[in-house]
């Protein structure tokens, strides 16, 4: 009977010698001995770790087929586990058969064993994936977006699909990709004023890619209970900071109910959660980000975990630092957006753990959230870890309509096109709250990268759309 394919990971695991296997994969590195037989590391993405694969001249047709045997070739294999005489690995396999599946010029292949800086890798993108940095972070982010499903299916909460393009610009800062069937030039120049008429348009008004699924989440929510939103969402800023992406990653929670210290607490176990999930499933790359990418990540992680997240108000923590004795590149002031700079002085220097940074002015925060009565601040709550800054931001929603109807005002913005979302106060009001977590801020914490390009498999910056 033909032996069942195995992937390298549960062979250097699970792996009997004696058997009979059958892997796949691609050549890391070959090597030829004067004895006759080649040893070849053969890796499948599975696990960090390569099989030695031992052939053996006598092998049908190794004449002809070791030579195309190169580094990024594929190969398929089947031979009989044995001990492995090293140290480096338990079994390795010694070939019966081997097929050259799909050859890489060595003269031309991008990924040769040598150093390659992120910058080069990110040109290609269709590549680095085979790389043990890029493959590590595969299996990391697969890890995570698991452990998030399971999070909030193991409390109840129904997982929802709301809409990629949408008509409503939750955050209200106007960087939206707009959606379009219209030949937008040749329509402008049509008209007296020079604008476009969107009545004409596929869906009859001005769309956009959505920069969240709140607000849609909030309508299930208060129907059915706690719900979460994990998908794609789109911001058109023309940034080219390394935290920044026009693609990202959102998992968003609803809760009914729930006020801003029972939305706090949640983030904070779900966060730890995640952390935990990370170093208990993905051991071997969290150690080699520690090894080779930032030797302070397993350190960090572990403290994240080992601390409570301590409750501090805006307030609070504009006199901290103010009081701090040092010029700051953007400068501090009551009801100036806390930059990267003050969130990691505070949680790296100050609290020396992480914070959640509450009670915000309301003039910086969106129409939705909670007016306290001060009149001044909103229920918005940012949970800041060390190194990476804010990695969760959400608020307790303003359940009132009256309140809700002076804030769009504020905001300027038209009810009437609102008008579904002032339905949802009409009608069976509840308090409620929900967060938002960025999942490629997630990674970064998690793996000590530097740039949030490199945590996400396709970036998407201002001029690249590539792959």
């Amino acid at each position: 009977m033909a032996a069942t394919r195995s992937t390298i990971k549960s062979l250097l695991r699970d792996g009997q010698p004696g058997s009979d296997v059958h892997v796949a994969g691609w050549v890391r590195t070959r090597r030829d001995s004067k004895q006759g037989f080649s040893f070849i590391e053969l890796n499948d993405g599975s696990c960090m770790a390569n099989l030695q694969i031992v052939v053996d001249a006598a092998t049908p047709g190794y004449e002809d087929a070791i030579r195309r045997v190169t580094t990024g070739a594929s190969l398929r294999i089947v031979g009989t586990l044995r001990e492995s005489p090293g140290s480096k690995q338990r079994v390795e396999l010694h070939a019966s058969t081997f097929d050259v599946l799909g050859e890489a010029d060595p003269a031309k292949y991008p990924l040769q064993k040598k150093g390659h800086s992120f910058e080069f890798l990110r040109e290609i993108a269709h590549l680095r994936p085979r790389t043990n940095t890029f493959g590590a972070i595969a299996r990391v982010r697969n890890c995570v977006s698991y452990s998030i499903h399971r999070f909030f299916q193991q409390r109840g909460f129904l997982y929802i699909h709301t809409p990629i393009i949408t008509t409503s610009d939750c955050e209200g800062a106007g960087e939206m990709f707009q959606v379009t069937t219209l030949p937008l030039d040749r329509l402008a120049e049509g008209t007296p004023t020079k604008t476009v008429d969107y009545g004409h348009d596929f869906f009859g008004k001005r769309a956009s890619l959505t920069v969240s699924g709140q607000l849609e989440g909030e309508i299930y929510a208060t129907a059915v209970g706690p719900v979460y939103t994990f998908g794609p969402t789109f911001r058109a800023e023309n940034s080219n900071t390394p935290r920044h992406l026009a693609e990202f990653w959102m998992v968003e929670p609803e809760m009914p109910f729930f006020d801003l210290d029972d939305n706090m607490a949640l983030a904070e176990e779900f966060i730890k959660t995640i952390i935990q999930d990370a170093l208990s499933e993905c051991a071997e790359d969290m150690a080699f980000f520690n090894e080779r990418i930032d030797k302070t990540v397993l350190a960090t992680l572990t403290h994240i975990l080992e601390h409570e997240f301590k409750r501090v108000s805006y307030t609070e923590a504009v006199d901290i630092l103010l009081s701090a004795g040092r010029d700051w590149e953007y400068p501090v002031a009551w009801g100036h957006n806390l930059q990267a700079e003050h969130e990691r002085f505070l949680t790296e220097q100050h609290f020396q753990q992480p914070i959640i940074v509450h009670d915000y002015p309301r003039t910086l925060k969106p129409f939705y959230m909670k007016c306290n009565d001060d009149g001044q601040t909103v229920r918005a709550m940012d949970v800041l870890v060390p190194r990476v800054g804010e990695i969760i931001g959400g608020s307790q929603r303003e359940e009132r309509l009256d309140v809700l109807l002076t804030r769009m005002g504020e905001c300027n913005l038209d009810p009437a096109e609102y008008w579904w979302y002032g339905d949802l106060r009409r009608y069976g009001t509840v308090p409620h709250a929900g967060f938002g977590l960025g999942l490629e801020r997630m990674l970064l914490l998690l793996t000590g990268m530097q740039n949030i390009r490199d945590v996400i498999p396709f970036p998407r910056t201002p001029r690249n759309a590539d792959f």
